[in-house]
């Protein structure tokens, strides 16, 4: 298989070992999830029509594997993550973020002259749409206080602290924009064939008191 996208940082080179992450993504008799990540080497770089020996960062870059095309097809591996093997950051479930709201909603069509709807404060057990990269996964809201949320993922995503993510949130149908965030900490998920990971840093948000849940400043 082909994998296409951008470099973010570091060298890859033809010949060189990779891994995907999260990879194949199952769960355990106890419902643990798990991931395994798939294992290959890059046997040719193309940018444009150019066939590559290394390739840097900047531009897309076309990176052949030996990935067997039934992992690849339709889309199946977009958003992960391709790197040097044991190079790549940990593989989440679950986030904690310091996040930031829109004062209002952009893309909302509103009665001539009138102002666009103001951006609700974030809801426990509600339902967002999270940007971390290239993937774009479901969150369930499980607290929030102040400008902190705990986020349960639906996908595994790899990723690491202090990257930066979007919120959206399902308004008329359609996933509007309502602020950005970074993550501050999660919990990771073993990777097969690991040794049993001393990085879990548990999530430590509380749920919001009621007496937090001051109403918003009236508009000017």
């Amino acid at each position: 298989g082909v994998a296409g996208g951008s470099i973010v940082r570091g060298v890859l080179r033809v010949g060189d070992e990779i891994e995907v992450r999260p990879g194949i993504v199952s769960k355990d008799d106890d419902g643990t999830m798990r991931c395994e990540p798939i294992l290959s080497r890059i046997i040719s770089l193309y940018a444009e029509k150019n066939d590559l020996q290394y390739a840097v960062p900047g531009g897309l870059i076309g990176v052949g594997t030996r990935v067997d095309p039934t992992l690849t097809r339709a889309d199946r591996l977009v958003g992960q993550v391709l790197g040097l093997r044991g190079s790549l950051p940990n593989v989440y479930s679950e986030v904690e973020i310091n996040f930031y709201l829109l004062r209002r909603l952009l893309g909302v069509k509103t009665q001539e002259g009138g102002k666009q709807a103001k951006v609700q404060r974030l809801q426990r057990a509600e339902i967002l749409m999270v940007n971390i990269g290239s993937t774009a996964t479901g969150g369930k809201v499980l607290a929030v206080r102040n400008d902190l949320a705990k986020v349960l993922l639906t996908q595994p995503v790899c990723t690491q602290e202090g990257e930066k993510i979007a919120l959206s949130r399902r308004v008329d149908k359609h996933w509007r924009l309502i602020g950005w965030g970074e993550i501050r900490r999660g919990i990771t998920i073993p990777m097969a064939g690991d040794a049993p990971s001393t990085q879990v840093s548990e999530v430590g948000l509380e749920d919001e008191d009621e007496d937090d849940a001051a109403a918003e400043d009236a508009d000017e």
